[in-house]
């Protein structure tokens, strides 16, 4: 039996990083809080500097958590919403909380099968 890594995410790159904040990141989907839209274990792909609009799906960062959610622009307030009613609406304060829109779906292990989003 191999043992299972743990692999630690550091929340803030160093400055002395080569990582663009710029470049597109994946993601794996890891509950059910956007079905059915989006399944457990689908892969999607965030654009760090995608233009977030009213219907998108996004990353946003609220208190040093990271949420999948679709956002909600009503009467000038933004909210999260999980697509799976059994989640509650996250109300943000706007823009600065968005940290990615995804712009692709893929399930793994199929290479055919994939949804934009643009």
């Amino acid at each position: 039996m191999t043992e299972r890594k743990t692999i630690p995410i550091q929340a803030e790159m160093p400055a002395s990083s080569s990582c663009d904040d710029a470049e597109p990141f994946a993601l794996m989907v890891l509950d059910d809080v956007m079905e059915p839209e989006f399944q457990h274990r689908d892969i999607i792909v965030c654009e760090p500097e995608g233009l977030a609009h009213d219907g998108s799906f996004v990353i946003a960062k609220i208190e040093e958590e990271f949420y999948f959610r679709q956002l909600q622009i009503i009467d000038g307030e933004w909210f999260l919403k999980p697509l799976n009613p059994a989640y509650p609406t996250i109300k943000i304060t706007g823009p600065d909380a968005i940290k990615g829109v995804v712009v692709l779906k893929k399930k793994p292990g199929r290479r055919r099968e994939q949804k934009s989003y643009t």
